[in-house]
């Protein structure tokens, strides 16, 4: 599905299924150097049990029209305007990595826009360490290789994978690889220069979700659990086994913390 938002064209998957602006709304909105393709069970599977899915290509990366956004403000300010040229007056958020920081900040920000927030491999501050930092600006594939190891638990290097045939390095490889050229700077230095977690945790007031994985190296779950208490009334749910990729390494899991946290919008008007 294809949508213009604020002139430029926007992709979103929904979930193998027509969209429907009447049904409840789930925007998921995917980390750095990323696509929706980091949803596809989740979307999937929520677009077939009554949600109305959006899973956008954020601007600049997979399908979506450049330029991609700076800041994660202005990422967090996109998603309204995608709610609007969607049709959808209200939606639940849910954000990977940088995308639970935008999401996180649009609730707090716009707040009449959303339903409830569920925010996956989460942490404030979201630092990126200087080397890594100028690897993104300097030599990309040095930094995509650097972030394979960073964002994997150990087990992921093996063949004990979620399904036959799925390589979760290999496909978070490409991934990457398939991206335009300098988003993954603008991504990165986005969520290293990102400091109003704290500030703008606290002005949340819809229901919040942390899915945090107990081997996250990129964002640990301890710092997880700190940001989370800032936040009003917010659950947790830690992932054993799991790294910073989440979606791929423990899918099942991840779905099923969505399910219990997004049913109650199955009977809330939109």
């Amino acid at each position: 599905m294809e949508l213009q938002v604020e002139g430029r064209k926007a992709y979103c998957y929904t979930g193998g299924r027509p969209f429907d602006a009447t049904l409840p709304a789930i925007v998921f909105i995917h980390g750095a150097e990323h696509d929706h393709c980091v949803w596809v069970l989740q979307s999937r599977y929520l677009a077939h049990h009554g949600y109305a899915v959006l899973a956008p290509d954020l601007p600049g990366h997979g399908r979506s029209e450049g330029p991609a956004l700076a800041s994660v403000e202005a990422i967090a300010d996109w998603i309204p305007a995608l709610l609007g040229a969607a049709g959808i007056r209200r939606a639940a958020l849910v954000g990977h990595s940088m995308g639970a920081l935008a999401a996180l900040d649009c609730a707090a920000r716009h707040a009449g826009r959303v339903d409830r927030i569920a925010l996956i491999g989460a942490a404030f501050p979201m630092r990126v360490s200087p080397e890594l930092l100028d690897a993104t600006k300097n030599d990309e594939p040095r930094a995509q290789d650097m972030v394979n190891i960073w964002s994997h638990a150990s087990y992921a290097h093996y063949p004990s994978n979620p399904g036959p045939g799925f390589w979760v390095i290999g496909e978070n490889s490409r991934l990457m690889q398939r991206q335009a050229p300098g988003v993954m700077h603008v991504d990165f230095a986005a969520c290293n220069a990102y400091a109003a977690g704290l500030e703008r945790a606290v002005q949340v007031k819809c229901p919040a979700l942390f899915v945090l994985g107990k081997r996250d190296v990129m964002t640990p779950a301890r710092s997880g659990r700190e940001w989370a208490k800032a936040v009003p009334g917010a659950r947790v749910v830690e992932v054993a086994g799991s790294g910073h990729a989440l979606m791929a390494e423990k899918p099942d899991d991840v779905l099923d913390a969505l399910i219990d946290f997004l049913k109650p919008a199955l009977t809330t008007p939109a």
